[in-house]
């Protein structure tokens, strides 16, 4: 065998095997069983908030009725990450155009709590560069919180894209996908000290199962299927009372609580104990809590919102597969509306920036669903 033939054997079975650990650890994925029921609101209940030409990420809506929103990071924003919708309806970079320069880089998740501070994270292209939280009064709109995440927090190929934060603003709580390094987990911050720590790092409840998500547009696989979208923990929410954190990992098929004393007590080392599963979900991105601790979830395969009771029964609220093509972020508004997010991922995730602009706008929804939750999250 000449020596070009043995190069080339030799590359042929480098591609093969890499293809083979690439399979072994993002490939697979077995169709999930649909969980709807029918939906106790018509279609024609889910109002357009706004649409924007690049694809969205997550929402949060204050309690005097401006709507905020990132870009997703997926979508390789040039210009403006953060926008909001002003009162008289004009959609405007905040804080400004001119400071997002040095704030933003893959900002993503979004959040109001009880003290009207707006906090965003942003898992600085997946802890590559530098994770970080930042928080605005909006009683005046003047920063009032920086913080990048150290790397023990979250180390490189973390992915911290969901928070909330407490009532009183004294910790916050954070979801990491864990995508690329495959260490889902949360992150806990104590905002008063600025000390963090990971918890449940790697736990089943934060661990995705081998689920292929499929949706109206197409199934999430990649690359002939070498890549198959399983995401670990993404939705976070949290009780009115700041006692309960729920979560559920996107490919999973449950949802869980955990006290959120458990992931405080000595920097959550024994929060597993605690760790409680509260019923069957869909495969879901957002999710939301109201004040009577019904918790309400997106489904990413069916373009809807399911709503389960404290109980564990699960039932669809609202569904629209032709204006929602991934029901991302939740957030709930004042006048009892709960707000849902559109980020239309099939449509932007490794696609390219002309594909995404052909496929625009995209947009934010809003409904009734009968309850109330706490403006912001």
């Amino acid at each position: 065998m000449s020596i070009f033939k043995r190069l080339l054997l030799a590359l042929l079975i480098v591609v093969v095997a890499v293809a083979g650990m690439t399979y072994a650890r993002h490939g697979g994925g077995i169709p999930y069983t649909d969980v709807s029921t029918a939906p106790s609101l018509s279609p024609d209940q889910l109002e357009l908030v706004l649409s924007y030409p690049e694809p969205l990420a997550n929402v949060a809506v204050a309690q005097d009725g401006r709507v905020f929103f990132t870009i997703h990071p997926e979508s390789r924003p040039t210009g403006a990450k953060l926008l909001v919708k002003e009162l008289d309806g004009s959609i405007k970079p905040y804080p400004s155009e001119e400071q997002q320069a040095t704030l933003f880089d893959a900002v993503m998740g979004v959040v109001i709590n009880a003290g009207n501070i707006l906090y965003t994270i942003d898992h600085g292209q997946h802890a590559s560069k530098a994770p970080r939280i930042i928080g605005f009064d909006l009683s005046d709109n003047k920063k009032v919180l920086d913080h990048v995440f150290s790397a023990e927090s979250a180390p490189l190929g973390a992915m911290l894209q969901d928070l909330q934060v407490d009532s009183k603003g004294e910790f916050a709580y954070v979801a990491d996908v864990g995508f690329l390094n495959q260490r889902p987990g949360l992150v806990v911050l104590n905002l008063k000290t600025l000390e963090s720590w990971r918890v449940l790092d790697k736990h089943p409840s934060v661990t995705p199962q081998n689920w292929l998500i499929r949706t109206s547009t197409k199934p999430m696989r990649f690359l002939g299927g070498l890549i198959v979208l399983k995401p670990g923990v993404d939705g976070i929410a949290i009780s009115k009372d700041d006692q309960t954190l729920v979560y559920g990992a996107m490919s999973h098929d449950t949802l869980f609580s955990v006290p959120t004393s458990k992931l405080r007590e000595n920097k959550g080392a024994q929060a597993e104990s605690f760790v409680k599963a509260l019923g069957k979900k869909p495969l879901n991105d957002g999710l939301s809590m109201d004040k009577e601790g019904n918790v309400f979830i997106t489904d990413v395969e069916h373009g809807s919102v399911m709503k389960m009771t404290p109980d564990g029964t699960l039932n669809t609220v609202i569904q629209d597969q032709k204006k929602i093509r991934w029901a991302d972020a939740l957030s709930f508004g004042p006048h009892g509306y709960l707000y849902v997010a559109d980020s239309a991922i099939p449509d932007q995730m490794l696609q390219s920036k002309a594909h995404m602009a052909a496929q625009g706008p995209y947009s934010i929804f809003r409904f009734k669903p009968g309850t109330e939750g706490v403006s912001g999250q």
